[in-house]
């Protein structure tokens, strides 16, 4: 019975294997899609994956078939009709089985490993003293008081045989070590202060009537991966969702998604609340700062073009980790901002801009976003 649960765990484990090695060979078709927002639950996400199925032998007739037995060269194989269940139009009900799929449950932080993997993401390095001490210890001291579910045995008896021994209470003939109270030793935590980084993303959106659907699904998506990612590289993460057209305001999560408006497009108004809450709210020396900006790059005037830029270089990027403007291109923008921001800051390391014209462009703009490591 033992042998054949082993039997049975190993080939789970084996299981599970070849299916994440499923989801690691399709992961860039899973970031260009919104199919795993939806499946999302706290630390797990579910990604739904084509059965896995082991070959297998399957008796049947050879009778009227091509290839072997009756039939003729040019003869189709499976014609309409035949009963196989695989015709086409009216006929009986087949008895064949189609595709079924697997719901499978990752971890995020497995999710995040294999999205490193893919795009070759280096560890992200946290900036400057923005940490928090956490008091992290471990379990290798020892002490003479304590609860019995710590209670070091080995020490225990080493400390009694050494007081056997000096009473001269030690028989070799009959070596019968009792420990006493006074004998147990109990393991011990000893505390290791270590930091514990911090981190806030920023998730700034144009929501005027120039961003349709298609335009705000690309952005979730890329926010769902960005998350994912630095979740993995910090302790604590908290996000903030601003939206603007001509006014910028804080959002929940789901009107970030799903808010559109008419209004016309002032995009310094997302970087002034950007900036009000890291000085308010969000200190550099406490956290390690990164705000994403989308939009389809229109702006209602030079001036405030004028006014983003001054901004992001006098006061966001001294602040931040890094500043990255996605462009979602889009049947109603001009994509002139990202043009903008490329020419004063094209040299600086610490801007990254990208331009994404569909979905499939999603992978290489987070890889852009998170190549840095900063």
């Amino acid at each position: 019975m033992g042998g054949q649960i082993y039997r049975m765990e190993a080939d789970r484990a084996r299981f599970k294997e070849v299916v994440r090695g499923r989801v690691r060979r399709d992961l860039t078709k899973y970031m260009a899609t919104t199919e795993l927002m939806g499946r999302q639950g706290g630390e797990t996400v579910s990604i739904p994956v084509p059965a896995v199925e082991l070959p297998r032998f399957r008796f049947g007739s050879n009778e009227g078939g091509v290839g072997q037995g009756d039939g003729g060269e040019g003869d189709e194989v499976g014609q309409k009709g035949d009963g196989d269940g695989q015709g086409q139009g009216a006929g009986e009900a087949g008895e064949l089985t189609g595709e079924h799929v697997l719901e499978v449950e990752v971890e995020l932080e497995e999710l995040a490993r294999m999205m490193g993997e893919e795009l070759e993401l280096p560890r992200i390095q946290p900036r400057g003293h923005k940490t928090i001490e956490t008091n992290a210890g471990r379990w290798n001291g020892i002490r003479n008081e304590g609860p019995g579910s710590l209670r070091h045995f080995r020490r225990t008896f080493r400390r009694a045989l050494v007081r056997t021994i000096a009473s001269g209470e030690f028989d070799p003939a009959d070596p019968v070590v009792v420990p006493i109270r006074d004998d147990e030793r109990f393991r011990a935590r000893k505390p290791s202060p270590r930091p514990d980084s911090s981190a806030v993303i920023f998730h700034m959106m144009d929501v005027s009537g120039s961003m349709g659907a298609e335009q705000k699904d690309i952005v979730r998506i890329e926010a769902f991966w960005i998350d994912t990612w630095l979740r993995s590289q910090y302790k604590s993460i908290e996000v903030v969702y601003i939206v603007h057209d001509a006014e910028a305001k804080v959002v929940d999560q789901d009107t970030f998604f799903h808010l559109r408006e008419s209004g016309g497009t002032k995009i310094s108004s997302a970087y002034e609340l950007c900036l009000e809450l890291i000085k308010t709210r969000y200190s550099p020396e406490n956290y390690n700062i990164y705000p994403f900006h989308y939009s389809d790059g229109d702006n209602w005037s030079s001036r405030d073009t004028e006014r983003c830029i001054e901004l992001i270089r006098d006061e966001l990027l001294p602040r931040v980790n890094q500043f990255c403007y996605g462009q979602v291109k889009s049947a109603y923008g001009s994509g002139q901002f990202k043009k903008e921001l490329d020419g004063p800051f094209g040299a600086d390391e610490r801007i990254v801009t990208a331009s994404v014209s569909d979905r499939g462009g999603i992978p290489a703009a987070i890889k852009r976003f998170l190549g840095q490591g900063r």
